[in-house]
C-alpha cells in the first residue's frame, strides 16, 4: 500500500507517480514539512507557519489567543457581520482568522479565548496589516462552509505568542511602531467613558507599566479590557501585551493597545513574565524608574503654563501676586550647579518610599533611614534628585531649583543611574556625565512663580515643576504658526 505526501505546490505525490526534477525537489522539501505535521488522536494537522495561498486543503489545531468584538460592515450596497480571532499552534505559528456572516453567527459564542479548536474549510489570503497584529504574511477567512470543533484533551500550545521588547529599547525605536511588551502594572487609573469625535461611545483605562530595564510607560487599554474589575490590576500583576501602538506625544511616548492585540494578566508561559516578576520582588519595586510617557512621574498631567521666553518669564515672575503662576519655556539646559563657593553641592538625597493612603512619602531620611514624617525607620527607600539648573534661550538665562521628575528629564538620566556613577567612579565622573547633557537638546520647561518669605522678606520664588524633551515636529509647527501670524500682521 502506497502512502501519500502532501506538497503545497504539487498537491498529493505518490511514490508511483512519475517525477520531474521539480517534483523531486518539491518532494524533498515536502518530506521535511510532513515531518512537522502534528498528529493528535490519529489526526494530522497542518503547521500554521506553512499556510499560504498554495494550500487548498488543510486542517489546523490552534488555541484562540485573542478575540475581537462582532462588528457590521457595508460595502457596495451589501451588508454583513464579521469578527476575528488570533490563532496559535504548538509550533508557535500564529495567524488571524476572520468569520463572516453565517460563520460569524455560528461560531462567535463558541470560539472562546484560551480554548483549543481544530479548523478547516477556510480560505487563505494576503494579510491586511491595517487590522492585523500577527506576523504571518497571510490570514484566514471562514464562511458558511467552515468546520470548527473544540478539542477537549490537553494540548501543549502556549497562551500567547510574543516578541517582547524591553521598554528601554522601545524608547529608541522609530515611531510610530507596534511592539510587544511584558511588565509590571505599577499604577492604573479608573475606567473612563467618553464619546469620540465621530459619536462612538468609548471606554478606556490608562495603565503604567515598568520592566527590568528600569523604564516605565503608560499604555491605554480599551473596551472590555478596560471594563475589567479594578481588583485585576491591583497588587502589581504582570501583564503581557501584544500589539501596543507607540507614538510620540507632547515630548514623551504614548502606548495604546490595539483591538487586534492581545492582553494577558499573569501569563504562565511567557519567559519574560517570570523574569520581570523576579526583578520587581528583588528590588525593582524600590528602584528609580525612567518615565518615558507624556505625563509627570506622579501620574498626573504634565503642568502647562503661559508660553513665553526666558526674558519674559523673568519680568512676569517679578510681578507675581498671591496666586502662583505657571510659565512654559522652550529652552536648553546650560549648567547644573555642582559647586557653590568652592563647596560641593549635593545632587541626591535618600527618600522614604513607604506608602500611606495610596501615596508615597518621598520625604528625606537620615543616615539610619529614619523618616520624621512617618515617625519610623523606612523599610523602603529610594534616591531622589534635587538640582539647581540654569536654562537659557536666545533672550536670557535663569537659575531655578529643579525637583526629581523634572531634573531627570532635564539631564536625560535617572537618579539611581547618576548616583551609581558617582558611587562607582567618583564625583568627577558624574560631573563629566552632566556636562555631556548641556545644550544637548531643546526642552519644554514649566516653572512656577510664587511669593515666599525669606529672612522676613517677601519675594518671588521660581522653581521648575516640569521638564520634557521637545517634540521637534510639534514645536516646529508652533513656530511656523507664529511666523504666519507675524506675516499676517
Amino acid at each position: 500500500m502506497y502512502g501519500y505526501l502532501y506538497c503545497p505546490r504539487q498537491g498529493e505525490i505518490s511514490p508511483g507517480r512519475k517525477s520531474s526534477p521539480d517534483h523531486i525537489s518539491a518532494l524533498s522539501a515536502c518530506t521535511l514539512l510532513n515531518s512537522r505535521i502534528m498528529t493528535i488522536a490519529k489526526e494530522t494537522f497542518f503547521p500554521i507557519s506553512e499556510l499560504s495561498t498554495y494550500q487548498a486543503k488543510w486542517t489546523i489545531l490552534a488555541r484562540v489567543t485573542n478575540k475581537a468584538q462582532m462588528r457590521t460592515w457595508s460595502k457596495n450596497g451589501r451588508e454583513g457581520k464579521v469578527f476575528s480571532v488570533d490563532l496559535l499552534d504548538a509550533e508557535g505559528g500564529e495567524i488571524r482568522a476572520s468569520f463572516f456572516n453565517d460563520a460569524a453567527d455560528a461560531f462567535y459564542e463558541k470560539l472562546q479565548v484560551q480554548k483549543v479548536f481544530k479548523m478547516s474549510k477556510g480560505s487563505v489570503k494576503i494579510a491586511n496589516r491595517q487590522f492585523n497584529a500577527c506576523k504571518h504574511r497571510y490570514e484566514l477567512v471562514f464562511d458558511k462552509a467552515a468546520q470548527v470543533e473544540e478539542v477537549k484533551e490537553e494540548v501543549k500550545i502556549s497562551t500567547v505568542s510574543l516578541n517582547v521588547e524591553n521598554l528601554r529599547s522601545v524608547k529608541d525605536k522609530n515611531k510610530p511602531a507596534s511592539v510587544d511588551v511584558c511588565g509590571i502594572i505599577t499604577s492604573f487609573e479608573e475606567a473612563k467613558a467618553f464619546t469620540s469625535k465621530d459619536g462612538k461611545d468609548l471606554l478606556k483605562r490608562v495603565l503604567t507599566i515598568a520592566d527590568d530595564s528600569a523604564v516605565s510607560m503608560q499604555v491605554t487599554i480599551w473596551g472590555e479590557r478596560a471594563k475589567q474589575d479594578e481588583s485585576k490590576f491591583q497588587n502589581n500583576p504582570v501583564v503581557a501585551m501584544k500589539g501596543v501602538w507607540v507614538k510620540e506625544w507632547q515630548g514623551g511616548l504614548s502606548g495604546s493597545l490595539l483591538e487586534a492585540g492581545s492582553f494577558v494578566l499573569n501569563p504562565t508561559d511567557v519567559p519574560e513574565a517570570s523574569k520581570v516578576k523576579n526583578w520587581w520582588t528583588q528590588g525593582g519595586s524600590s528602584q528609580e524608574l525612567t518615565y518615558i510617557s507624556q505625563t509627570s512621574g506622579s501620574g498626573g498631567a504634565a503642568p502647562q503654563g503661559k508660553n513665553m521666553s526666558v526674558a519674559e518669564m523673568r519680568r512676569a515672575s517679578e510681578q507675581v501676586q498671591e496666586q502662583p503662576e505657571l510659565y512654559t519655556l522652550y529652552c536648553r539646559l546650560q549648567t547644573v550647579q555642582t559647586r557653590k563657593r568652592d563647596e560641593t553641592q549635593q545632587l541626591f538625597y535618600t527618600a522614604c518610599m513607604e506608602t500611606k493612603d495610596g501615596r508615597t512619602c518621598q520625604r528625606r531620611v537620615d543616615a539610619q533611614n529614619f523618616c520624621n514624617a512617618c515617625n519610623k525607620t523606612a523599610t523602603k527607600v529610594g534616591t531622589r534628585m534635587n538640582l539647581r539648573c540654569q536654562f537659557v534661550d536666545s533672550t536670557d538665562g535663569c537659575w531655578v531649583t529643579t525637583f526629581h521628575e523634572a531634573a531627570q528629564k532635564a539631564i536625560q538620566m535617572g537618579a539611581e543611574e547618576a548616583k551609581a556613577v558617582e558611587d562607582g567612579q567618583g564625583r568627577e565622573a558624574v560631573e563629566s556625565l552632566l556636562k555631556s547633557k548641556y545644550f544637548d537638546r531643546p526642552l519644554q520647561v514649566t516653572v512656577r512663580a510664587k511669593l515666599d518669605s525669606y529672612n522676613g522678606e517677601v519675594r518671588p520664588n521660581v522653581t521648575c515643576v516640569g521638564a520634557q524633551p521637545v517634540s521637534l515636529g510639534d514645536h516646529g509647527r508652533l513656530m511656523l504658526s507664529e511666523i504666519q501670524q507675524m506675516i499676517a500682521m
